[in-house]
């Protein structure tokens, strides 16, 4: 197969999950702190902006990254119901290690532990954080560091930590939840961050420019296949006057 051949299945491999993930952006645009995640096809995209007749099929660069950018807050009243400002990220403990999350949406189980909505436990900085059962969730006030009390009584405080400029490096582990793959890379206490109580951090997907940019690769896309047929009817013309 020769060279051109090959970059043209690469673009179309290419724009087909830059289609996966902006769907997968679309599908979570109302999940709590959600963030979105994008692919820079920079040479389509570039040719595709500036004169969309102009884009020649070819090799695409696709490098996928997070966009860790601040959501909205979204006020639920809601008593655990907490909302990142700044940079951080709530810790959730698995068997298989620790999850980190910007969904600060949870809840309570059975041992008044506080748990994200799959039942995971959320870290506090002394571990677990329990809720005794004579504290009504009504009574708990949280403080912009996490420090939680109920009647002025200390209870607990959330964990909040920072990977600074390892953050790229975090993968998604699912449920809206991410794993640093490096074992020698730890987080620090995130020192800038603020907990709103009653809050939640809304994604940061903007629907708009999805929707523009899944047109933009649709186009492309199209464009692709277009060169893909035209090239296979060139060379079934060519094998047939080869063949007489």
């Amino acid at each position: 197969m020769s060279e051109e051949p090959t970059q043209i299945v690469a673009s179309i491999d290419a724009l087909t999950r830059e289609l996966e993930v902006i769907t997968h952006n679309l599908a979570n645009a109302s999940t709590a702190g959600f963030k979105r995640r994008c692919n820079a096809f920079s040479k389509a995209l570039d040719a595709q902006q500036s004169n969309p007749e102009a884009y020649t099929p070819g090799a695409i660069d696709l490098k996928s990254a997070f966009d860790f950018s601040q959501g909205n807050l979204v006020q639920t009243e809601r008593t655990l119901d907490f909302a990142l400002m700044g940079k951080g990220l709530f810790v959730v403990e698995t068997p298989n290690g620790p999850l980190y999350t910007r969904n600060g949406v949870f809840q309570t189980n059975e041992n008044g532990q506080l748990v994200d909505l799959m039942g995971r436990t959320v870290s506090g900085e002394a571990g677990p954080i329990t809720i005794p059962a004579t504290v009504s969730l009504s009574e708990l006030q949280v403080s912009a560091d996490g420090s939680i009390n109920a009647r002025d009584i200390g209870i607990g405080k959330i964990k909040v930590v920072d990977f600074q400029e390892n953050q790229g490096k975090l993968v998604p582990a699912g449920g809206n939840c991410f794993v640093m793959p490096d074992e020698d890379i730890n987080p620090a206490p995130a020192e800038n961050a603020v907990i709103k109580q009653g809050y939640q951090e809304a994604s940061n997907v903007a629907i708009v420019d999805e929707l523009v940019d899944m047109i933009m690769v649709t186009r492309l896309y199209e464009a692709n296949m277009r060169y893909v047929s035209a090239q296979r009817e060139t060379s079934n013309s060519i094998m047939g006057v080869a063949m007489g």
